[in-house]
């Protein structure tokens, strides 16, 4: 049996301003969330790229295609209500920063992470005055305190939309560094993900890739992209 889908009751998507932001209009009705909160935006850009979504939306309605609509609507019906808790989550990453563990061997997968990754542990020292040290396996290593609360006033200080995003950039990739590089502009979302799966091309290389793995990959890249744009359009 196929999975049931709403129909398109709707000719037009528009935009329109609104108290505190934009919104969303079908045929002139406001767009709310799955919790029935008015779906108010921070930006026109925002909204337009909403709009856009729904009017791209056929016969029945497919969620899957409306990246930037799900995550409009976590801001509000999951992040909102706890700002706080979301960001400290999303900070403790800089506690395990992906960057930061090394492999031991081969000497050439050692060579490519420092030549790759430090880089980005340097701009964090620049940016943010927070020096991460990095160890060689897999065994815990104790960050400075006064790095990571760096690191993590940042994230602290977004909004629910911000940080709606953020928390896709930094899950997927795995990186707190990583994902503070994407929105400052230090590098770009695509490098950002070559950057994120470093050991896994390295394994790729040696041993060929696998089908399944490769197929989530895609789909995380996909996630990962969405959440980069979701970011711009806040700007």
């Amino acid at each position: 049996m196929s999975e049931w889908k709403a129909k398109r009751f709707w000719k037009e998507a528009t935009t329109a301003p609104a108290d505190g932001g934009w919104q969303v209009l079908l045929d002139g009705r406001p767009v709310r969330t799955p919790a029935k909160a008015p779906l108010i935006l921070p930006t026109q850009a925002l909204a337009q790229a909403l709009a856009a979504e729904w009017q791209a939306q056929e016969e029945r309605i497919d969620p899957g295609t409306m990246p930037i609509t799900r995550t409009a609507n976590s801001a509000l019906d999951k992040v909102a209500g706890q700002r706080a808790e979301v960001a400290a989550m999303l900070a403790e990453y800089g506690g395990s920063e992906l960057l930061c563990y090394r492999a031991e061997r081969p000497v050439e997968l050692i060579a490519r992470q420092a030549s790759e990754w430090d880089p980005l542990l340097d701009w964090a020292e620049e940016r943010y005055g927070a020096r991460l040290v990095t160890v060689q396996g897999v065994m815990p290593i104790a960050q400075d305190a006064a790095a990571l609360e760096r690191l993590s006033a940042p994230v602290h200080a977004m909004d629910p939309f911000a940080l709606a995003a953020f928390h896709d950039l930094v899950a997927l990739s795995g990186s707190l560094v990583l994902a503070l590089a994407v929105i400052e502009g230090r590098i770009e979302a695509q490098e950002a993900w070559r950057l994120s799966r470093l050991d896994e091309d390295w394994q790729i290389e040696q041993w060929g890739a696998d089908e399944e793995a490769e197929a989530m990959a895609r789909v995380k890249r996909a996630a990962f992209d969405d959440a980069a744009r979701f970011w711009a359009l806040l700007g």
